[in-house]
């Protein structure tokens, strides 16, 4: 489903479920419109099944952008999966880097050790950026981590907090308000707006928690 963002966007709808093979239509369309260097395209973003494009209107009509996505869409309807990065990200998990790990294993009937286990032992899939610069939502928690988000959001969370949220999981690149359940910290920088490119993730990347 293609439909118009006001007068400078477009935004192209790949299915209605969160799922590695939708989001890497979503992926593939992205690609190919890098690819094609369309003149008057002025970025996009993709989420989990959408791709929104920006474009400049003097340059590019919306009857021109519309006719390249729907000549593209067959190209990528069965794309190959993606190969994306591999990121390990070393995690301090309880005490006070984890504030609601009590919580969360009392949550799940698990124990702490249980909880870290579990989080560790699966592999993410970073289905979109947004929330924060740099903020990664992963699929792939484990069902038997999820959690609901505070009653009363945090109106302080550090940067590296590492969270649950529902069904996801996801680290904050940067100190803001938040509502997930704290469960472990990491060091590593995920957003640094002097670096190249300066989000450390990026949409198809593999993440792996590591307790340290």
């Amino acid at each position: 489903m293609i439909t118009a963002l006001g007068e400078r966007a477009l935004r192209v709808q790949l299915g209605e479920e969160i799922a590695p093979t939708v989001n890497d239509r979503v992926l593939a369309l992205a690609d190919a419109l890098q690819r094609a260097a369309l003149p008057g395209v002025l970025g996009w973003a993709p989420a989990y099944a959408v791709l929104t494009i920006h474009y400049d209107p003097l340059r590019l009509g919306y009857d021109a952008l519309r006719t390249w996505v729907e000549q593209t869409l067959p190209q990528v309807q069965q794309p190959e999966p993606l190969a994306g990065r591999q990121v390990c990200i070393p995690v301090r998990y309880g005490g006070a880097a984890g504030p609601d790990l009590d919580f969360v294993a009392r949550h799940t009937g698990l124990s702490h050790q249980a909880v870290i286990d579990r989080h560790t032992a699966a592999v993410y899939r970073v289905y979109m950026l947004g929330f924060l610069p740099g903020f990664a939502y992963l699929g792939g928690l484990d069902p038997a981590l999820h959690t609901p988000r505070l009653e009363t959001p945090r109106l302080h969370v550090p940067a590296g907090s590492v969270g649950i949220a529902g069904a996801q999981t996801g680290v904050y690149p940067c100190p803001s308000p938040g509502g997930w359940q704290l469960i472990g910290q990491t060091e590593l920088c995920l957003f640094d707006p002097n670096a190249q490119p300066p989000c450390l993730l990026a949409p198809g990347d593999q993440v792996r928690f590591v307790a340290v």
